[in-house]
């Protein structure tokens, strides 16, 4: 099963050690495509749970609320959904035992950012976007769970959610869409934020 799994996966995306695959929880996924659209289901469902929620930024920028929203995304798909990852990866550029104080000082930043009104709400969000990206928190999801995390934040800023260049924010697909993205966030690694912005609000 792993090798159907992980195979041809796509740039920038996170191949799933036997660790991580003993935690699924659907026991006929056998492939990437099974996998994602099997995801694709849990997280519309914790779409939905979010759409009935007003919630501002001082209740999304915590450590409690990034694990809660791994969790309800991913909660039906394995059974480590909500838990750090506890191994080295290949994207990861955070040892497991500093994620948790990585993840909260990058929230920490947001607040500041915000409360200082140091960038305007898009670079604000996609630079949370990207810090959490960076640090790789959990085995598998974290581009999903990190581009919806600041979508979250985005509306709780007064705007809606980024449209991701036009893709509905799945991005998983080897396309266009995806090639787009990988190149706009490794712009943003160096500190260049404008296209990632033009991605994220069809502007390019």
């Amino acid at each position: 099963m792993s090798e159907n799994i992980n195979r041809d996966l796509p740039d920038g995306a996170t191949e799933l050690s036997p660790d991580d695959l003993v935690g699924l929880i659907p026991d006929y996924i056998d492939t990437r495509e099974d996998l994602n659209q099997f995801e694709k289901l849990n997280i519309q469902s914790a779409l939905s749970r979010l759409s009935k929620q007003k919630l501002t930024y001082p209740q999304i920028l915590t450590v409690d609320f990034c694990i809660q929203l791994h969790r309800n995304m991913f909660d039906k798909t394995w059974e480590w959904a909500g838990q750090f990852r506890r191994r080295e990866v290949n994207i990861g550029n955070t040892p497991p035992h500093a994620i948790s104080t990585q993840v909260r000082n990058v929230l920490d930043n947001a607040v500041f950012w915000v409360e200082n009104d140091i960038y305007s709400t898009d670079e604000t969000c996609l630079r949370v976007h990207r810090d959490i990206v960076w640090i790789h928190p959990f085995p598998n999801g974290n581009g999903r769970h990190s581009r919806i995390f600041c979508d979250v934040l985005r509306k709780s800023l007064g705007s809606s959610f980024f449209n991701w260049g036009n893709s509905g924010g799945e991005l998983v697909s080897p396309d266009k869409h995806r090639a787009a993205y990988i190149l706009a966030l490794r712009r943003a690694d160096i500190g260049e934020y404008d296209t990632l912005i033009k991605f994220a609000t069809g502007t390019q």
